[in-house]
């Protein structure tokens, strides 16, 4: 009986340590996008609260949606880097699926940031013009 229970405890241990490694291998070595994602989106979470403080008051069920959303795609990311590194030829997927989310979170931390007073809304109307140039100037 004694020998089962060390056995039991010595795999699960070790099966333990092999999935912890792993993973800590994955993240250290990618620590630049998980950063990445993580700040912008915490950049766009404090806007919008400092926002939404000065529109409706604190709500924590909003303030909340900003360790959902890291959570979810810190999630995503992981397993697309787990798909990345398990099959050849798909070292494009992350930045495919990654950036596009992340552009739009810059979009909406500065539209929360000039709802909260930090960016002026002409300075914020200047920077969207020069991003659209093609569209001509706001009046």
């Amino acid at each position: 009986m004694k020998n089962t229970s060390f056995l039991a405890i010595t795999a699960t241990t070790t099966t333990m340590s092999f999935i912890c490694s792993y993973f800590l291998e994955l993240y250290m070595g990618n620590i630049e996008q998980y950063l990445a994602l993580v700040a912008v989106v915490f950049i766009d979470g404090f806007f919008g609260i400092t926002s939404g403080i000065k529109r409706e008051g604190f709500q924590t069920r909003k303030a909340v949606r900003v360790l959902q959303r890291a959570i979810v795609w810190v999630g995503f990311l992981t397993v697309i880097l787990m798909v990345e590194k398990g099959f050849a030829g798909t070292a494009w997927l992350s930045e495919t699926i990654i950036v596009p989310f992340i552009i739009l979170q810059l979009i909406s931390a500065l539209k929360n940031a000039s709802m909260s007073g930090f960016i002026k809304m002409e300075e914020l109307n200047k920077l969207l013009d020069r991003i659209d140039n093609h569209k001509g100037n706001r009046k």
